[in-house]
């Protein structure tokens, strides 16, 4: 199977290959647009600042082609908060994939949220063999709001989205590489699609 995670100079690229590599997967790290076009899987990392991530995007003429995959596409992180239509963060346009804004959590809580928190309401296959409240890695001060692309929820300070699909695009806030067996299965049931 051939599996990209795209490297545009936001993600913490390395740590989402040695995880697909522990599961016996061996995924290219690759900005190049006609490799990402090829591959079976792609997975789209990214951490960091949201209005300059889409900068990197736009430099690199990805921000056209991510939206126009066809195969399985996994957005980690800012990467799925790059998938939505816009995020308060730097006032970023996003790439529009899903119907949904990014917004900036309260000072009712400690931004970031850093560390584990339970996810709910599982509602794909990517959540197979996933108990509901399963605890997953976060690090994130911006979440994206409940919408009709929800497929799991976090609650801080409120119910957010700590996932979302639409059609071959799935978005997941927390991080699947470093968070256990669990977040292991999650990336596996994603390569598996």
């Amino acid at each position: 199977m051939n599996i990209v995670v795209i490297d545009y100079g936001a993600g913490n690229t390395k740590s989402v290959q040695f995880a697909c590599n522990r599961l016996g997967f061996d995924p290219v790290l690759s900005k190049d647009s006609q490799v990402i076009q090829d591959a079976d899987k792609v997975i789209f990392p990214g951490v960091g600042q949201a209005s300059n991530a889409m900068d990197m995007l736009i430099e690199s003429g990805l921000d056209a082609v991510i939206p126009s995959l066809k195969q399985p596409v996994l957005g980690i992180c800012l990467g799925m908060q790059l998938l939505c239509n816009s995020t308060e963060e730097g006032n970023a346009k996003g790439l529009g994939v899903f119907d949904v804004s990014v917004k900036r959590f309260s000072n009712n809580v400690k931004v970031p949220q850093m560390g584990w928190n339970s996810i709910f309401n599982l509602e794909s296959d990517l959540f197979e063999g996933i108990k509901n409240e399963a605890y997953m890695y976060l690090v994130h001060s911006y979440y994206a709001e409940v919408c009709e692309h929800t497929i799991a929820q976090t609650n801080y300070d409120l119910n957010y989205s700590s996932a979302l699909k639409k059609d071959n695009f799935y978005g997941v806030q927390f991080h699947p590489e470093k968070s256990s067996t669990e977040g292991a299965q999650i990336l596996r049931n994603f390569l598996k699609l």
